[in-house]
């Protein structure tokens, strides 16, 4: 049936390599999906919402840094940002990581705002053409029913300790020191962005004036303004 002749031997009863040494080394994938949040990892099916959580996530980073079997890591980032404090804490961890073993980033559909500010921690950032890029700005959300409360004849009174307490309460005027006060902080929050992001790419960002401006980017004009590497499809394409 082969064309030539074969001889038959009986499978050896030796033990296998990985039997006998233990498991082999591996190259780990940590996947950072949904709005960041702090606290655990949550997913909500009824919605279809997951919540990418710093601290599950940077006790996964962690372990991945001790695990003296993972060789490598990739982070694989499918995420709009979220909260400022869990996007620093998992870019922390990222950090320590990629100073005793390699960090590379794998972006999927987006990997914005906070979801960018983690990657940029990464040795290597690959992205998709279509991946959304970007959205390195600052935002800050609130509500305000000052108006509906006046309008339903409630009145509410609020007594501080220090006169910038309640800035952020939704029942509460908001005056011009408040809106500056959140302004400076908002300012400061999107410096260290862009300090992360400098730091991060180092020599291969080609700025432009609209880089750090809050817009989005694809995966394709990502590199060619140096905030990613390469497209990862290609990648994976020639290794086949």
């Amino acid at each position: 049936w082969l064309g030539h002749k074969v001889r038959l031997t009986t499978a050896s009863k030796r033990p296998a390599h990985a039997e006998l040494f233990g498991p082999g080394p591996v190259v780990a994938v940590l996947h950072v999906e949904g709005t960041m949040s702090d606290g655990d990892s949550l997913e909500i099916p009824l919605v279809g919402s997951k919540l990418a959580g710093s601290r599950t996530l940077v006790r996964q980073i962690d372990a991945l840094r001790e695990d003296r079997r993972v060789k490598a890591v990739v982070v694989r980032i499918d995420s709009p940002g979220g909260s400022v404090a869990a996007a620093e804490a998992m870019t922390r961890a990222l950090e320590r990581t990629a100073k005793v073993k390699p960090v590379v980033v794998s972006m999927g559909n987006v990997a914005a705002s906070g979801g960018y500010y983690v990657a940029a921690a990464a040795d290597k950032i690959y992205a998709d053409k279509g991946s959304l890029v970007g959205s390195i700005g600052v935002r800050m959300d609130g509500f305000g029913f000052v108006d509906t409360m006046q309008k339903l004849g409630v009145e509410r009174r609020l007594f501080t300790a220090g006169e910038n307490k309640g800035m952020l309460d939704p029942f509460s005027p908001q005056n011009e020191k408040h809106k500056a006060y959140a302004k400076a902080m908002i300012d400061q929050i999107h410096q260290q962005f862009i300090g992360v992001v400098k730091a991060g790419r180092g020599d291969r960002l080609k700025p432009t004036p609209e880089t750090f401006s809050g817009l989005f980017w694809t995966g394709q004009q990502a590199i060619e303004m140096g905030l990613a590497d390469k497209l990862w499809l290609l990648l994976w394409a020639r290794r086949r």
